[in-house]
């Protein structure tokens, strides 16, 4: 593709006649803060599927977004569901990719749903989830973290709770964010699934591109047949392909955008 800036009518116009066959409006775009920020936010953290993100992220320059389940790679872990059974990578592989640029952040001690479970249950299981990444991830500090619910499933108490062990957490909530501000501490996200989700990422950006700015942070999952809802690795390269080429849209981990107030 040609890396020439796209008008963002114009890219919108590309995205919805691709391989998704949307049709969008013609909607106004506010130009005055035009400002439109994309996380794609990868959970579990498979071997096969994480190594991919990144490759796919460097081609175009950016740091990928992948959380881990801090126990999943163990002998002993035991599979929360039959959408964990692919091999997840290890500390090395996180502290390879984290020098190499992409933000790698915690999903869990053992993917534990942690709104159905008691608050100091749920306490425990997250701070033996920070110990671990404390130990095993170079210059991982908790306070400068962000905790990607499991499930994205949390509770009043949970988030108040962590606001002081974490910078912010990401959980269930609007898809489309606020725009970055100092009091910014709950993430929402939007995920689907848990068949091939293709058809809906491309979608929901294209409807988020024509509407006001704002930060939307879409959760997905492993590429091609790992994990549940998976993202094509070919569609993934394609969607990176075409929003690199759009005027005032960045594609950032969550960290960058907390840092960019």
């Amino acid at each position: 593709m040609d890396k020439k800036k796209l008008s963002r009518r114009k890219t919108i116009k590309i995205l919805s006649l691709g391989a998704f066959g949307i049709i969008t409006g013609g909607s106004f775009i506010n130009q005055k803060d035009p400002r439109h920020i994309i996380t794609l936010s990868f959970d579990d953290g498979f071997e096969k599927s994480s190594i991919r993100t990144a490759e796919i992220y460097e081609k175009y320059g950016l740091s990928a977004c992948i959380n881990v389940v801090a126990t999943a790679h163990q002998d002993q872990f035991e599979f929360p569901n039959e959408y964990h059974k692919w091999p997840a990578g290890d500390f090395n592989l996180w502290n390879d990719l984290k020098k190499r640029g992409h933000e790698i952040m915690p999903h869990g001690y053992k993917h534990e749903n942690l709104r159905d479970i008691p608050l100091v249950q749920a306490q425990e299981l997250i701070n033996k989830c920070l110990d671990i990444f404390s130990k095993d991830l170079k210059d991982f500090k908790a306070e400068e973290s962000v905790f990607n619910f499991p499930y994205n499933a949390s509770t009043l108490e949970l988030e108040n709770w962590l606001k002081n062990r974490v910078r912010a957490f990401r959980t269930s909530g609007e898809a489309v964010n606020p725009l970055p501000h100092k009091d910014l501490f709950r993430i929402g996200c939007i995920s689907f699934g848990p068949e091939n989700i293709d058809k809906h990422p491309e979608k929901t950006i294209s409807e988020f591109l024509e509407g006001p700015p704002g930060w939307f942070v879409y959760n997905t999952h492993g590429l091609d047949d790992e994990g549940w809802g998976p993202l094509s690795s070919g569609l993934l390269d394609e969607l990176l392909d075409k929003l690199t080429g759009i005027e005032n849209v960045e594609i950032l981990p969550i960290i960058p955008v907390l840092d960019s107030i």
